[in-house]
C-alpha cells in the first residue's frame, strides 16, 4: 500500500497544488484539506479533498484526519500550523500523527514567537539581528531608540508580509504599533468579511485574538531563503536561495536563484536539532553588502520551493518520502539547471512580461492542467515552456489542448 499525505491550508496560495504533485511523482495517495475554490482542488494528483470551514476550523481538521488516516502531515501555512498545533491537544488520538510530522511539538511555543526565536538562534551563535517583544508604545519608542531610530515591526502570526512594518521615524511606528498590535473592532471584522468575502475575520469577530509583535534591528540588504527537510531533528535535504523579485516589499518571492551557502545551511543545521523538527520548513534572511546572510524568521510549515526537484540531497520531497517509507528509494527527475527560477504564476502576476519569465526557468504546472487553468483561467494568454519565446501567441485554452 502507498504511503498516504495530508496537505493542510487555509489560504488560496498555490504552492500547496506543487506540493499535491510533488508528493504524488513519488508515489504517495495525496489528500487535502482546502477552502472552498482553492487551485489545489483542479489538480490531477489529488486524491480526496476535504473542506476547510473558517468558522469550525477544527471539526474540518478532525474530519479530515479520521476520515484520511495519513502517514505524514504538512502544513501549508502559518494558520494551517497554529490549527494543527491546537488539535495536537484537542484530539489526542491525533497527537502522536502531528508530532511524527512536525517533530518536537514543545518547540513551537518558541517557533512562532519571532522575538523568543531569534533569541534561541542568536544562542546558538547565528547571525541574526536583534528582536524584541514591545507591548506599549513606550516599550516600542525605547527599542526604536535603541536600534538607532531604525527597525522591523512585525505581528506574530501574520505572513506574506502583511504584518511587517518597516519604521524610520517615530511617527511611522506610532501609525504601524496601531495597525498591527491593536485587535481591528467587531465592527471592522464583520465589516472585512462581508467585504472580502472572507469568514476568518468573521471568526475573529466573534473571537478577537491577542496579537505578539516584536520590533527588529533593520538590516539592509537583499532577501534570501532557505528550504529544509528534516527528520528528528536531523537536516536530510536543503535549498538555499537569493531572492531577485518579490509580489510587492516585504511580499513573498517570485523569483529566485539558487546559491550555495554554508552559513544559511549551517542556520537550518542548527535550529533543526536545537528544535527537534521533523517535516518542511523554511527560513528567510537578509544578505548584506559584504555577502553576510543574517536570519530574520523561519517558517515552520511548508514553503514555495519545498516542491522543487534539485538533485541528491535538494529534493525535499524525495528526502522526506525515504523517512516515511525507508525500505523506498524515492527519487525525482532534475527540475532544472538554471539556477533561477521563476515561481508560477506569482511572477507572472507581478509582471505578465517579465524577462525572468524567459531567462529564469519558469515553474508552470504543464503537467496538471487543471491546476494551470485555476491559476489563470482558460483565456489567459499562454506562459511560456522553457525555451520558447513571448508569451501570448497561444491563449492557455489552446495551449493546454495542444
Amino acid at each position: 500500500m502507498n504511503p498516504r499525505v495530508l496537505l493542510t491550508t487555509t489560504v488560496g496560495w498555490p504552492s500547496s497544488a506543487r506540493l499535491v504533485a510533488a508528493f504524488a511523482q513519488l508515489g504517495f495517495e495525496v489528500e487535502a484539506l482546502l477552502p472552498l475554490g482553492h487551485v489545489a482542488g483542479a489538480s490531477r494528483f489529488l486524491g480526496r479533498r476535504y473542506d476547510y470551514d473558517p468558522l469550525f476550523p477544527f471539526a474540518a481538521l478532525g474530519r479530515a484526519l479520521e476520515q484520511a488516516q495519513p502517514d505524514l502531515v504538512v502544513p501549508c501555512d502559518d494558520r494551517a500550523l497554529a490549527h494543527l498545533l491546537e488539535a495536537a491537544w484537542r484530539l489526542p488520538q491525533a497527537a502522536p500523527l502531528i508530532a511524527r510530522s512536525l517533530g518536537d511539538l514543545a518547540s513551537y511555543p518558541t517557533l512562532v514567537a519571532r522575538a523568543a526565536f531569534i533569541a534561541a538562534a542568536r544562542a546558538l551563535r547565528i547571525e541574526a539581528p536583534q528582536t524584541v517583544t514591545v507591548r506599549s508604545r513606550d516599550e516600542l519608542g525605547v527599542a526604536l531608540a535603541r536600534f538607532g531610530g531604525r527597525g522591523v515591526l512585525k505581528a506574530d502570526g501574520s505572513w506574506g508580509g502583511d504584518g511587517v512594518a518597516l519604521l524610520g521615524n517615530v511617527d511611522q511606528a506610532i501609525a504601524a504599533w496601531a495597525r498591527l498590535a491593536l485587535s481591528p473592532s467587531r465592527a471592522r471584522n464583520l465589516a472585512r468579511a462581508f467585504l472580502r468575502r472572507d469568514r476568518h475575520f468573521l471568526r475573529a469577530a466573534l473571537r478577537p485574538p491577542s496579537i505578539g509583535v516584536c520590533l527588529q534591528q533593520f538590516v539592509a540588504g537583499t532577501p534570501a531563503t532557505s528550504a529544509f527537510a528534516c527528520w528528528k531533528g536531523r537536516v536530510i535535504a536543503s535549498i538555499h536561495m537569493d531572492v531577485l523579485e518579490t509580489l510587492h516589499p516585504h511580499g513573498p518571492a517570485t523569483v529566485m536563484r539558487r546559491v550555495d551557502c554554508p552559513d544559511m545551511e549551517a542556520a537550518a543545521v542548527k535550529l533543526a536539532e536545537r528544535f527537534g523538527l521533523s517535516g518542511l520548513h523554511g527560513l528567510d534572511f537578509i544578505r548584506d553588502a559584504e555577502g553576510r546572510a543574517h536570519l530574520i524568521e523561519i517558517n515552520p510549515r511548508a514553503t514555495q520551493a519545498c516542491a522543487f526537484a534539485l538533485g541528491e540531497g535538494h529534493d525535499l520531497i524525495a528526502a522526506l518520502a525515504g523517512c516515511i517509507v525507508p525500505s523506498r528509494r524515492a527519487t525525482r527527475p532534475l527540475l532544472t539547471d538554471n539556477r533561477a527560477i521563476a515561481l508560477f504564476p506569482q511572477e507572472w502576476h507581478r509582471d505578465p512580461q517579465s524577462d525572468w519569465l524567459h531567462r529564469a526557468y519558469p515553474d508552470v504546472p504543464w503537467d496538471d492542467p487543471g491546476v494551470l487553468r485555476a491559476c489563470l483561467g482558460p483565456d489567459a494568454p499562454a506562459p511560456p515552456r522553457p525555451a520558447e519565446g513571448r508569451a501570448g501567441a497561444l491563449t492557455l485554452r489552446q495551449a493546454v489542448g495542444r
